[in-house]
């Protein structure tokens, strides 16, 4: 389904007056959507969201997350969790976003649990954690990974052109349960080359755990996981899960990481009634 609705261009200053790009479209009296985009991505992987009847109800809100995309790509700004927090913080303020659904792809769960750890949830209706990590760079973040992403790590951290785009290859081929049309392949495989590998390495250095977080949150929650996820295994989603007070479980069969582009028309289905529910 198309999407009728005008687009929105929004230049906000994030933390540490990083300049993000930032898209809204939809029905402006709608509940807002904010969908945060994860490692290496940016916001067009939430191109089958914000071009689907999601438009017609909600307000449908997409950013390009600090050193990715139209974004500002400073140097040694993405280890710090104040500084995603206040990325999230800022969008929410500058676009008015209360009572704001957040839907967070991979990397995406640390982001919003940093947002959640500094800024509460006064300004939060509901979570969609979408195939998400919320631990990294410690004995527990190493068993939710799987075991064939893991060695691709060195290439992409990799500033040589050709070792960094044979990484990015492998690993989106590694995102899906089934190979993505060549047309698709390449779109991704763009958006994903023009993040600087220093961004990259920047945020996989990071070094955390939001059980503590998870456990005193009081927000509902809808956890998406795809049962064939080879990057971030389905028993993290369900580890997440039973942390949470507010927890509904949503599992794909014959999925992997992109649950949300493989299996769109299920997942807009299902984030609609979670909105709704709120």
């Amino acid at each position: 389904m198309a999407n009728n609705h005008p687009v929105a261009s929004h230049r906000i200053t994030g933390g540490g007056g990083v300049s993000l790009h930032v898209e809204e479209t939809g029905r402006a009296g709608g509940r807002p959507i904010l969908f945060i985009h994860g490692f290496n991505q940016c916001r067009l992987v939430w191109s089958k969201q914000t071009n689907s009847g999601l438009a017609d109800e909600f307000r449908l809100i997409t950013l390009d997350n600090r050193g990715h995309g139209l974004s500002d790509k400073p140097r040694d700004a993405y280890g710090d969790s104040r500084l995603w927090a206040e990325d999230i913080a800022a969008v929410i303020a500058a676009l008015r976003l209360d009572g704001v659904v957040l839907a967070g792809w991979s990397y995406a769960g640390l982001i919003i649990c940093d947002y959640l750890r500094h800024f509460g949830e006064q300004k939060v209706a509901g979570v969609n954690l979408v195939g998400a990590r919320t631990c990294i760079g410690t004995p527990a973040a190493v068993a939710a990974t799987g075991p064939d992403y893991l060695p691709l790590r060195p290439k992409l951290f990799s500033a040589d052109a050709a070792e960094s785009i044979d990484g990015l290859a492998s690993f989106l081929r590694l995102c899906t349960f089934r190979p993505l049309p060549p047309e698709e392949f390449y779109l991704f495989l763009g958006f994903n080359a023009i993040v600087p590998s220093y961004v990259r390495q920047g945020m996989m250095n990071r070094s955390l755990g939001n059980d503590d977080l998870l456990a005193a949150l009081k927000s509902p929650f809808l956890v998406t996981h795809g049962l064939d996820d080879a990057v971030i295994l389905p028993s993290h989603g369900e580890h997440n899960a039973a942390r949470l007070a507010k927890a509904t479980t949503s599992f794909y069969p014959e999925a992997g990481h992109n649950t949300f582009w493989e299996n769109a028309e299920r997942f807009n289905r299902e984030l609609a009634a979670f909105a709704r529910s709120l």
